[in-house]
């Protein structure tokens, strides 16, 4: 549950540093360094209390379920607020919460108020706070740095939370060891100050949009329907459910890990994940060989297997030095499949859907580890922890398998822009922002000998439509008339209708030129624009006043 951005793409010539040069962005990259150690505490603080309150396995393994579940629940409302609202707010306020709550959980953790179930609702209260606070962070970075310092920002983000994952558990354990969980909780609840306060001092210029944002329930559906109708999101992110259900042990059993096969102490699990956190690290910093020598497929084949085969060392291991090694390698293979997935998706996507195309993301990947926390925890819980990590191991090693329906894409960053549409609509109706619905029909007069090619070019056509916006995409081709095709689909207001406009990317444009192209010379294409059920635009009775007599018709931006 990272405090801090994804991997997105290469640092480029100016350097992996260039971003601190900016003061907002090197202030909150600090802080979240801080926060993530708080976060990483609380986590070793949570599992070891969980494991002297309880012997069950499936208990200490729904902790890993209990911090990850709200990020897949809450992770798209919140990536729609970000894409809508001020994110430098939302952002204080996701922070805020998490504070208050781990404050909580330290007061009922020093008067010996914790139960099992206590420590998992405030788990997922806290979590609740870093998944409103997440996808705020991270489509504003690019309102804190250059736009060619953006890659390496967000790298840096990265390396912030692994630099905290090399040591927070470590340190975790020594103050659990030391001062009980109680003071963990404490380090937890104290350590996102710093992080509101840098996002107290950010002066983020006012943002003015050309039309009033969309509903919440209107924002979710349209973040949903991008992705459902993009092959390429959609792909990625049941592949990212698939590895978060199988790497999920080597987390969530670590406790037990230390405990039952280490017969350690909450110092032992700490070391186990300060080597997972080093080899994170080394990872995060492998990323530019990995995405410049191999195809995404390939390098995901290649992680999980030397994942799979660590994890299945880990499982027969008794030994210390061999568990770190295997836990080193899974952190590693682990953070490279993360960031090679997070990259198919922010290079893939408009900007105008980002927050909510990452918040799907984070809720299908940490949906995969929450489900399958829960599943080996169940596994460990009637056979033993050592066959639940070897099991899972394995399934690992099959996952290269779900290439073969399942085919990670091949995306680039071109086309992925907007670009403004420069030709206004005609309205000579007298209608506003909530005017709807809407149907659009497109006219195109093609040669019947093109008429194959023409119908499969507009295929990409329906995508981008329904992707965009638009409701009840059809075509239909005129029997009386066989050059003549009709495009229609529908808008539930005029305002979804001038956003589709605005959400219009250089490769949108060139799907409908590829398009255009077979419309027969001399033939034009006619775009009809129209109110369906149109109540409100004609007088109830002859003789009632017409309010829009020497009004506006057309309000748009």
């Amino acid at each position: 549950m990272a405090i801090g951005p994804a991997v997105q793409l290469t640092s480029g010539k100016r350097g992996a540093l260039a971003p601190l040069r900016e003061p907002v962005f090197a202030r909150i990259w600090g802080a979240s360094i801080l926060a993530n150690f708080g976060q990483l505490i609380l986590g070793v603080g949570v599992a070891w209390e969980m494991t002297r309150l309880t012997s069950s396995a499936s208990m200490v393994a729904l902790v890993q379920t209990a911090m990850m579940l709200p990020l897949m629940l809450v992770a798209l409302p919140a990536g729609a607020f970000a894409d809508m609202f001020d994110r430098r707010r939302l952002a204080m306020l996701g922070l805020g919460m998490a504070a208050f709550f781990g404050s909580v959980l330290s007061a009922l953790a020093f008067f010996q108020l914790t139960s099992p179930w206590i420590l998992l609702l405030a788990c997922s209260l806290i979590g609740t706070g870093v998944a409103i606070y997440n996808p705020a962070w991270q489509s504003s970075i690019g309102e804190q740095v250059k736009s060619q310092d953006l890659p390496a920002a967000i790298a840096l983000g990265t390396i912030s939370y692994n630099v905290a994952r090399s040591f927070g558990p470590a340190i975790g354990g020594l103050i659990v060891l030391a001062a009980g969980a109680q003071a963990a909780f404490a380090v937890n609840a104290l350590a996102y100050l710093p992080l509101i306060l840098a996002f107290f001092l950010w002066k983020r210029g006012k943002v003015v949009s050309r039309l009033p944002p969309e509903r919440i329930t209107r924002a979710i559906i349209s973040g949903a329907r991008f992705a459902f109708h993009s092959h390429p999101i959609r792909t990625v992110l049941a592949r990212a459910f698939i590895f978060g259900l199988a790497g999920a042990t080597a987390s969530a059993l670590a406790p037990l890990i230390a405990r039952d096969l280490l017969g350690g102490d909450a110092s032992i699990y700490g070391i186990l994940l300060g080597a997972s956190g080093v080899g994170a690290v080394t990872g995060a910093l492998m990323i530019n060989i990995f995405r410049e020598r191999f195809s995404a497929e390939r390098a995901t084949a290649m992680l999980a297997i030397l994942g799979g085969l660590a994890l299945v060392a880990i499982g027969f291991s008794r030994s210390l030095p061999l568990t770190c090694l295997g836990l080193y390698f899974t952190g590693g293979t682990g953070m490279l499949t993360i960031a090679l997935f997070n990259i198919s998706v922010q290079i893939s996507v408009p900007r105008w859907v980002t927050a909510r195309a990452l918040s799907l993301y984070s809720s299908s990947l940490t949906g995969g580890i929450a489900f399958g926390a829960w599943f080996w925890g169940n596994i460990a819980n009637s056979w033993s922890v050592e066959t639940a990590i070897i099991a899972s191991g394995l399934f690992m090693l099959a996952t290269p398998l779900f290439a073969l329906f399942l085919p990670l894409p091949d995306v680039t960053q071109a086309g992925s822009e907007p670009v403004p549409i420069v030709n206004e609509p005609e309205v000579a109706l007298a209608i506003n922002m909530r005017s709807g619905p809407l149907v659009i029909e497109i006219e195109y007069r093609i040669d019947p000998k093109d008429a194959r090619a023409y119908y499969n070019a507009m295929l990409d056509i329906q995508r981008t439509r329904l992707r965009n916006g638009g409701f009840n995409w059809s075509i239909t081709r005129d029997i009386g008339d066989p050059t003549l095709w009709i495009e229609r689909y529908h808008l539930p207001t005029w305002a979804d209708y001038l956003r589709m406009r605005d959400r219009f990317t250089q490769a949108d444009l060139d799907a409908q030129a590829a398009v255009d192209m077979f419309i027969m010379p001399g033939e034009p294409k006619r775009i009809r624009r129209g109110l369906e059920r149109p109540f409100g635009s004609v007088r109830w009775k002859v003789d009632t006043p017409d309010p829009h007599a020497d009004g506006v018709v057309y309000t748009g931006p």
